[in-house]
């Protein structure tokens, strides 16, 4: 995909996270979860701004991503929380309601959405995002409920400092911030693939060339026509079903093809494409 096109994508997603931030969430001392959740409470006690004090907590962990994750991804990182840093320092803290619920639902709404885009286009938000990342790259689980699972501290911060209740709104916040997450981070997600094709060569090479999966290839005969085809079988994530679409399409758009979701992945596959 186009560099520029998922930095355009990046930095839209961190300007709205800072708008989620100032006009949903710290209008009711309502927490996001993590590092950027800590500061928020250091910006709700202190008077240095939470912008800043999301570039100052973040150092750390993004110094550790570089060596981890690779420079693209850090360098996208920096971007993201720069921007959401500088957003919500020219986006006024407004209270457009007086429903903290409300304000709950939404704010984790827009945070789940723009962390899910973030994370979707290589980047993060920093903090817990990118502990939450490598963790997954050792064990292959939804990156949504291990954000929320790594969040919880913020939820016991949240309510020593500002109430029980409105950590109550917190810990909602931050759930519905994990779902959204999952739905739209989706490389958890398994997919096995089986194509039945009269092209096999040319759609193996195209698909060697266009994944990183191996391929399992079986002899196979149309029932009815008695024609020899070629079935191909592997597993991808939801990330690749797109390529697959296209590949198939320019080289085989007749080939029968079936996608089901794979319950669990067991011996060599690669996660960290």
């Amino acid at each position: 995909m186009n560099y520029m096109y998922r930095l355009t994508v990046i930095i839209i997603s961190s300007i709205a996270l800072g708008f989620a931030f100032n006009i949903f969430l710290l209008p009711h001392e309502v927490l996001t979860g993590g590092v950027t959740g800590v500061a928020m409470v250091f910006g709700l006690l202190t008077p240095l701004n939470t912008g800043y004090w999301i570039v100052l907590l973040n150092l750390p962990i993004i110094i550790l991503g570089w060596f981890k994750l690779g420079k693209e991804f850090i360098i996208n990182s920096i971007i993201s929380v720069a921007v959401t840093s500088v957003s919500m320092l020219y986006i006024p803290i407004v209270q457009i309601t007086d429903d903290a619920l409300l304000s709950s639902v939404f704010g984790g709404v827009l945070t789940g959405v723009c962390i899910g885009l973030i994370i979707r286009y290589y980047s993060s938000t920093g903090g817990f995002d990118v502990v939450g990342i490598l963790l997954i790259k050792k064990w292959d689980m939804p990156l949504g409920g291990l954000i929320f699972a790594l969040n919880s501290l913020v939820v016991v911060v949240s309510g020593f400092f500002f109430g029980w209740e409105l950590a109550m709104y917190t810990m909602l916040s931050i759930y519905i911030t994990g779902i959204v997450i999952d739905r739209i981070h989706t490389r958890h997600i398994k997919l096995n693939l089986m194509v039945v094709t009269s092209r096999g060569e040319e759609l193996r090479q195209a698909l060697i060339d266009n994944l990183v999966r191996g391929i399992t290839i079986i002899d196979g005969q149309g029932a009815y026509t008695r024609e020899d085809k070629k079935v191909l079988f592997t597993v991808i994530t939801r990330y690749e079903l797109e390529v697959i679409r296209w590949v198939l399409r320019d080289i085989d758009p007749e080939a029968f093809v079936s996608i089901s979701q794979s319950v669990q992945v067991v011996g060599n596959f690669r996660k960290d494409d």
